[in-house]
């Protein structure tokens, strides 16, 4: 990988003089690389990751697996750009194994998940079948550790 990429993926807000400085260059020469990369495609927006579990305590994380009928010419990308436009939509990928798409999504609660799914994934023209399942802890997203060294609250050293 791309040494400028690596660093923007540990910390994206890294300044050009930073950037430059690290990889032994000019600032220009890295704002000139960054816009290339925002351009290209290869960057495609910039985020904090955020425990949500801190931020929201009153919402949920669910992932679920879909299995679909592709459609002639389109494959998977006509359900999967459908299933992205809805704003609890957090990511989708098609995947292999026994399901199709791996979508996650972000609610308030277990009752909006079920709707989410029940009346909107399910009803999907090539929608054959659904699994979800809850987040009930994150450890680790985008190579960040979230949660912090504490006791064992079970009384465990």
């Amino acid at each position: 990988m791309d040494k400028l990429i690596k660093l923007l993926k540990q910390n994206a807000r890294l300044s050009s003089s930073d950037l430059a400085c690290m990889l032994d260059t000019t600032k220009e020469d890295i704002e000139s690389k960054i816009e290339a990369l925002e351009k290209s495609g290869v960057i495609r927006g910039y985020t904090a990751i955020v425990v949500e579990e801190v931020a929201d305590k009153d919402s949920i994380t669910a992932y679920i697996e879909l299995s679909v009928t592709p459609k002639a010419q389109v494959g998977y990308d006509e359900i999967a750009r459908t299933i992205a436009e809805y704003k609890e939509v957090e990511s989708i990928s098609l995947m292999s194994g026994g399901y199709d798409l791996a979508v996650t999504v972000r609610c308030k609660n277990i009752k909006e998940v079920s709707l989410f799914v029940s009346q909107r994934l399910a009803t999907i023209d090539g929608v054959i079948s659904t699994s979800t399942h809850f987040f009930l802890q994150k450890y680790k997203e985008n190579g960040i550790l979230l949660v912090d060294e504490s006791p064992d609250e079970r009384g465990n050293d």
